[in-house]
């Protein structure tokens, strides 16, 4: 292990798991198993699933070796996946050059729907759990982890399939100059925690540190260019390593459904967030300017995401809960659409949809299979609201979840980074 790995495993291994009584985790069990029964949540898997989730993970590397002249072969291109330390697939992988006068910037997709498609039962299952629910120190997969862990895991030094989308940016604005998606073989040159990819930015000599260096640049530039445009950025102290993946990832989202809307002029999952009504930002805005220490700057009042953006950089640390929840309060519920119509408020963007996690979303494997086949399923608008209800069903789920672990003393956020370790109850007396 590197030393920067090393590190990284310290900040949560050093401390050790969450240590439980048995009895406290036959409640977290229980309590568990009542949640996925109140909202509907499968956790096991059909067997039939299984078995065809494990018979696709066989003869992988003939598999793909027969695919290599059907598609583009970008396996000599720089490629790196960055995730948090616990990730246990990469489904998405960055490549970057500098150009004379554009940047060109690949996105990388595990191309799932090679593996799951409408023929298969992992599909039905996959349309039956909508989404992939993280709850603190537990995970209900919405595709059999033998699959997505494998065969669609961009693991470093293995040839993989995957779904590319490659942006040429101009330079001067950073608009789309072209876009291109198509069917690749790639081989990811290294696994990077986000520990990991600030290190190599700090460090000149280290491998990737000029590729991670360039990608900031551009990603940086992209944050900043859409907040300028008016795009709502709750978390303005994000590091490094995250503003890289957000920003291509909603940049490689945005070139995807402009292809589909303006291009193909098809119907997709589309994400459409709603926005308030003037009077429930006028009173967001009021209680955020009523916080001890906190003032909105007055030229920002006519636009309150821009209002919002500039009150965050500047409000004492202990306020910034207190105004991210101000404007949550008064936010409507983003829901995915047959059609992009209204657009989305949070970002500013007229049209945005999911493509870049399909191990994790149905919306996402949904418009990898439009765009792959350039054909809708006939059952868009149904398979839109399935996603937009199991996707509210999981967030509600996961917000009683971290309730009950309070309630019997644990803490969310140790349990999530640290996970849980059951010891004997007389052992467990010891540690209280």
């Amino acid at each position: 292990m590197s030393d920067d790995a090393q590190a990284e495993a310290g900040t949560v291994e050093g401390q050790g798991p969450v240590e439980v009584s048995e009895d406290l985790a036959r409640h977290l069990e229980n309590k568990r198993e009542e949640l996925f029964e109140k909202f509907e949540l499968r956790d096991e898997f059909p067997s039939e699933v299984l078995a065809e989730a494990e018979a696709r993970t066989e003869g992988v590397t003939a598999e793909i070796e027969e695919e290599i002249d059907e598609r583009t072969d970008l396996r000599d291109l720089t490629t790196w996946t960055t995730d948090p330390i616990d990730a246990q697939d990469f489904d998405d992988a960055l490549s970057i050059e500098e150009r004379e006068d554009e940047y060109v910037l690949w996105v990388h997709i595990a191309d799932v729907t090679h593996y799951v498609n409408p023929d298969t039962a992992m599909w039905d299952e996959a349309v039956e759990r909508g989404n992939t629910v993280y709850l603190p120190g537990y995970t209900v997969h919405m595709l059999p982890p033998v699959l997505a862990e494998t065969v669609c895991s961009l693991v470093p030094n293995e040839d993989r399939l995957a779904h590319t989308v490659e942006m040429h940016l101009d330079k001067e604005n950073l608009s789309y100059e072209t876009i291109e998606i198509y069917k690749s073989v790639i081989r990811s040159d290294e696994r990077l925690t986000y520990t990991q990819a600030e290190n190599r930015l700090e460090d000149p000599d280290a491998p990737l540190h000029e590729e991670n260096a360039l990608v900031y640049d551009l990603a940086e530039q992209m944050h900043e260019q859409r907040k300028e445009d008016g795009s709502l950025v709750l978390n303005p102290s994000r590091d490094r390593a995250h503003t890289i993946i957000e920003e291509c990832m909603l940049k490689a989202n945005k070139a995807v459904t402009h292809e589909l809307m303006w291009n193909r002029g098809v119907e997709a999952m589309y994400r459409v967030h709603p926005q308030p009504s003037p009077d429930e930002w006028s009173e967001a805005l009021r209680e955020i300017q009523d916080l001890d220490g906190v003032s909105i700057p007055g030229s920002t009042w006519d636009d309150p995401r821009k209002a919002v953006n500039a009150t965050l950089e500047d409000a004492p640390a202990r306020q910034l809960d207190k105004i991210q929840w101000a404007v949550m309060k008064v936010m409507p519920r983003a829901k995915y659409m047959n059609d992009p119509f209204g657009g989305h408020h949070a970002l500013n963007f007229e049209i945005y949809g999911h493509f870049t996690s399909p191990i994790r979303r149905l919306s996402d494997l949904i418009n990898h299979w439009i765009v792959y086949q350039n054909d809708v399923p006939e059952n868009l608008i149904e398979l839109c609201d399935r996603a937009s209800d199991k996707q509210k069903d999981a967030e509600q789920c996961e917000r009683e979840y971290k309730d009950f672990l309070q309630e019997v003393g644990l803490d969310p956020m140790a349990v999530n980074n640290r996970g849980i370790e059951v010891v004997d109850d007389e052992e467990a007396e010891k540690t209280l």
